[in-house]
């Protein structure tokens, strides 16, 4: 029970109020069926269902990326063997064109699968490889075969041309086509 609290101005106004106690929470009174906003199953007003969502991840076409990639090889490669051959000495340094040209399909298309930089910087040699033996044919060619024919000569002078320095081109290849994959890759996503 609570008692007036005595003022200034005489007794509280307020009604007399027994107070009540609970051992229990009673039970709310309210309709049938009603759920309160927020709690689970009660209905959703002004949800309209939204469209599917667009494919945000760009798809990834591995397959066209590997083909146009060894196409890129075998194109970078003959031109690369094809350049005048006064210019064959500094011709070496443009190793990381074929490595670009390699690198290209593979991170634009094949995206950031792991296989594709190592795929990459092995292209990226092979493309020097192809030309470097594309130069040999066509100095082989032009001084006339020998008696066991154009490819076998044309292996031999590769093999006789090496030099310390093309170590060095073979590692600019396997280095930027490995790096260049892997940065197409990473600007594409």
């Amino acid at each position: 029970m609570t008692a007036p609290a005595p003022g200034t101005d005489g007794p509280s106004a307020r009604p007399r109020a027994t107070a009540q106690h609970y051992s229990v929470a009673p039970v709310p009174v309210s309709p049938e069926g009603y759920v309160a906003p927020g709690m689970p199953g009660a209905p959703v007003t002004g949800f309209e269902p939204a469209a599917p969502a667009r494919r945000t991840v760009p798809r990834r076409r591995t397959a066209l990326a590997v083909a146009l990639s060894v196409l890129a090889m075998l194109l970078g490669g003959l031109a690369y063997g094809c350049a005048p051959l006064r210019a064959a000495d500094s011709l070496g340094w443009l190793a990381i064109a074929p490595a670009g040209l390699v690198a290209l399909p593979l991170g634009l298309l094949g995206g950031r699968n792991r296989l594709l930089p190592p795929l990459g910087a092995l292209l990226a040699a092979g493309a020097l490889l192809l030309g470097q033996l594309t130069e040999q044919l066509r100095r082989v060619h032009a001084d006339g075969p020998g008696p066991r024919g154009l490819l076998p000569d044309a292996l031999t002078a590769w093999r006789a041309d090496l030099r310390l320095l093309d170590a060095a081109f073979y590692a600019i290849a396997l280095i930027g086509g490995f790096l260049l994959t892997r940065r197409t890759a990473a600007d594409r996503d």
